[in-house]
């Protein structure tokens, strides 16, 4: 099946349904000497796995990372790097009941119709389940980064809005509640609205933000692989994701040239960071700042009138272990996609100019 792989250099290809097996991948192109720091990686996943508070899904996966290759005494050899994460707390039967059922703004119906047949356990490829492969090759591109620090956290969940500005948040709050959100008061209630959507048996949507800092300048590749739109698509490649804006975004479109215009320093740098840290598709060396919008997931535990495979009207509800909101989950993933971004930019970057 095309589109399963993501980057030039720099490349990662994933494979594994939901309910199958295991899920896995392969790195290509990490270099050799890289230091392999496996509990980095393990960190990350544990960030992004299942069961880890009560205000997400409860299915108990320790998505133990397994490397099979490219790896040897704790370096990268510059041959694929092979690693699987087994599944280990499927309950199929959790979905029996959509075998033959569509369920509403999920993917089933558009599987179905392309395919013509679908693993319906869990959802199978179209499963945000995947994405804890994405947090692996991501967690390896972050120590390809080396001094490079990205950062995302929770700014909004439905209606409720971080609304202070990024100079004023601390970061070593993030991990420090179930949101991932560094305003601990606004954490607070962030936690107790998702707690109230899952009593509802309903589902609620967010945003997660990122700061990237240290950025290499020169990186980007113009004009149709500019930074940002490589950046856009990696994270509305991440299941759930409805918008990406970067910089001042719909913002800026209110502001007069004279307002939006980042000035220069001497040194190069900016008075001021409209621009994101991008400008011409290519970083400026300033912060990369971009904000991800993450729709209601779509699985219910209310009843919905939908159809079946034959076209009849029908009604269902969802069943199994579901988040009642993304986003707290999605931190690590939109790390791990900028880190993938940035790692493919940096390797090809090398070969820009003598």
């Amino acid at each position: 099946m095309p589109g399963n792989s993501f980057g030039k250099l720099f490349k990662l290809i994933t494979f594994g349904e939901s309910h199958g097996v295991a899920i896995g991948g392969v790195i290509d192109g990490c270099p050799a000497g890289l230091d392999i720091d496996i509990e980095a990686i393990q960190t990350d996943l544990d960030r992004r796995r299942p069961g880890q508070s009560a205000i997400v899904t409860q299915r108990k996966e320790p998505d133990t990372v397994e490397f099979l290759s490219g790896i040897f005494e704790g370096k990268s050899t510059g041959t694929p790097i092979g690693f699987i994460i087994k599944n280990a707390n499927q309950k199929s039967k959790d979905y029996s009941h959509i075998k033959d059922t569509y369920r509403p703004s999920h993917a089933d119906y558009t599987y179905d119709e392309k395919y013509g047949i679908r693993d319906y356990r869990g959802g199978g490829r179209s499963s945000a389940r995947e994405t804890a492969c994405r947090v692996v090759a991501g967690s390896i591109a972050k120590q390809l980064l080396h001094n490079v620090q990205i950062t995302a956290y929770v700014s909004s969940v439905g209606k409720l809005q971080l609304d202070k500005d990024i100079s004023e948040l601390d970061f070593s709050e993030i991990e420090n509640n179930p949101v991932r959100c560094p305003d601990p008061q606004m954490a607070s209630e962030m936690e107790a609205y998702i707690k109230e959507i899952r009593g509802d048996g309903d589902t609620v949507g967010g945003t997660v933000q990122c700061v990237i800092k240290n950025v290499p300048k020169g990186l980007g590749e113009p004009v149709f692989d500019r930074l940002h739109a490589e950046l856009g698509k990696a994270m509305l490649s991440i299941n759930a994701v409805k918008g990406f804006e970067y910089g001042s975004g719909f913002e800026g479109t209110k502001m007069r040239g004279s307002e939006h215009n980042d000035m220069f320093n001497p040194d190069g740098s900016t008075k001021t960071n409209l621009s994101g840290g991008i400008q011409g598709g290519i970083s400026n060396g300033m912060d990369i700042y971009f904000k991800v919008a993450f729709k209601p997931v779509a699985t219910l535990m209310q009843k919905q009138a939908t159809i079946n495979s034959k076209g009849e009207e029908v009604e269902m509800q969802g069943k199994g272990r579901h988040d009642p909101c993304v986003v707290p989950r999605a931190v690590p993933i939109v790390e791990s996609m900028a880190a993938l971004v940035l790692a493919d930019y940096f390797l090809q970057n090398k070969s820009s100019k003598i």
